[in-house]
C-alpha cells in the first residue's frame, strides 16, 4: 500500500474534542475532566454537548487525576486533558501513584505536545512525555497521526480497559488514512509504503513529514518503507523486526527527544533481537524555543527537507 497524503489538514487535537462529543451518547459513563484549557484542548466540543459530565478542576492538574482515579473506581471512565507539559511532566507522580499503579481505568489526553506548540516556547513545548509515560508499568501509549487515526484511537482507549496516554499536537497535520476499509489497532503498526533500501519508523506529525521525504528520496534511488507506528506501547516488536529483516536499515522520526521516545524503543526491540544498523531522528537532548511550528520544525531539521537531507547523508 502506498498511502497518499491529501490537502485536507486537521489539528490531532481537534480530532480529541469531536471524538470525545460523538463518543458521549454511546458512552454514559464517559467523564471529561479538564484543567482550565478547554479551550485549547477542545474538550469544550464535549462540554458542550454534555455539560453534566465535564468537570474544569481549575489549573490543578494533580487534584484532576486525583478525582480522575475516584471516578474510575466507581465504573466511570474519565479522561483528563491538559497540555503534555502538564498532563505528563508536573502530573506524573500523581498519574504514577494514583492511576499507574492502581492500574485504574483513566484515559490521559495531552495535547500541545512537542515543538509545534511553537510560540509558547521551551517551558510549554513536552519534549519528555512519551518517555515519562511508558515506563509506568501498564500504560498505554499512543501517538495518532491524523485526524481518522486521533478519533479511532480514542474509541479504541475507551474500549480498553486500563490506563492510556494519547498525545495530541497543536499543528495542523494532512489527512492520509481516508481510505476504505481503514482500521486503527492498539499496538499494530500500519505500512504506508513499502520500499526495500531503508525502514522509515515514525509516528506523530513526523509521519506526513516522512512521506513527503520518501518521496524524494525515491527521486534520487533510495528505496524507502514507511511505516506509522503510532502505538509505543504495547510497541508492535513484529513489525519492527519483519521490515528491519527487510531493508538492514532503520530510522526512526519523532517529534521528542531522541531520549526514551519512540527511537529508544525500536532500539530495545533491535537490539535484543535483531541488532540493526540504525539512526534516531528527533530532538538531539536540547530545549525548545520560541518560534511558529513551521519554523520550529525547520529549526530542528524535523520538516521533509531537513529529513530528506539527513537520512541522504547517512545512507551514504
Amino acid at each position: 500500500m502506498n498511502i497518499k497524503l491529501s490537502d485536507k489538514k486537521i489539528a490531532t487535537r481537534e480530532s480529541y474534542g469531536n471524538a470525545l462529543a460523538e463518543l458521549g451518547a454511546s458512552y454514559k459513563d464517559l467523564i471529561v475532566l479538564d484543567a482550565d484549557l478547554a479551550g485549547a484542548t477542545k474538550t469544550s466540543v464535549f462540554k458542550k454537548a454534555f455539560p453534566d459530565r465535564h468537570i474544569d478542576c481549575g489549573i490543578a492538574e494533580s487534584n484532576m487525576t486525583g478525582i480522575a482515579a475516584g471516578l474510575a473506581t466507581t465504573g466511570k471512565i474519565p479522561f483528563i486533558s491538559s497540555f503534555a507539559m502538564f498532563a505528563a511532566g508536573r502530573n506524573f507522580e500523581q498519574v504514577r501513584n494514583s492511576i499507574g499503579y492502581p492500574h485504574l481505568n483513566v484515559k490521559i489526553g495531552a495535547t500541545h505536545a512537542g515543538i509545534t506548540v511553537g510560540e509558547d516556547g521551551a517551558s510549554h513545548q513536552c519534549l519528555e512525555d512519551l518517555s515519562l509515560m511508558r515506563t509506568i508499568p501498564g500504560m498505554t501509549v499512543i501517538v495518532p497521526s491524523d485526524d481518522i487515526e486521533a478519533k479511532a484511537a480514542v474509541k479504541a482507549a475507551l474500549d480498553y480497559v486500563g490506563p492510556v496516554y494519547l498525545r495530541f499536537g497543536r499543528a495542523a497535520v494532512p489527512v492520509f488514512n481516508d481510505y476504505e476499509g481503514y482500521k486503527f489497532e492498539i499496538g499494530k503498526a500500519q505500512v504506508l509504503k513499502e520500499g526495500t533500501d531503508v525502514s522509515l519508523i515514525a509516528n506523530g506529525v513526523m509521519v506526513a513529514e516522512t512521506l513527503i521525504a520518501a518521496e524524494k528520496l525515491e527521486a534520487d534511488g533510495i528505496s524507502c518503507e514507511v511505516i506509522n507506528m503510532a502505538t509505543i506501547k504495547p510497541i508492535d516488536k513484529d513489525a519492527i523486526l519483519k521490515t528491519a529483516s527487510k531493508t538492514g536499515k532503520v530510522i526512526t522520526l519523532e517529534e521528542h527527544s531522541v531520549i526514551g521516545g519512540l527511537g529508544s524503543a525500536v532500539a530495545e526491540v533491535l537490539s535484543e533481537e535483531l541488532p540493526t544498523k540504525m539512526k534516531r531522528i528527533g530532538v538531539n537532548d536540547v530545549f525548545g524555543q520560541s518560534a511558529d511550528a513551521k519554523t520550529m520544525m525547520k529549526e530542528y531539521k524535523l520538516d521533509a527537507e531537513g529529513i530528506y537531507s539527513t537520512i541522504k547523508e547517512w545512507m551514504k
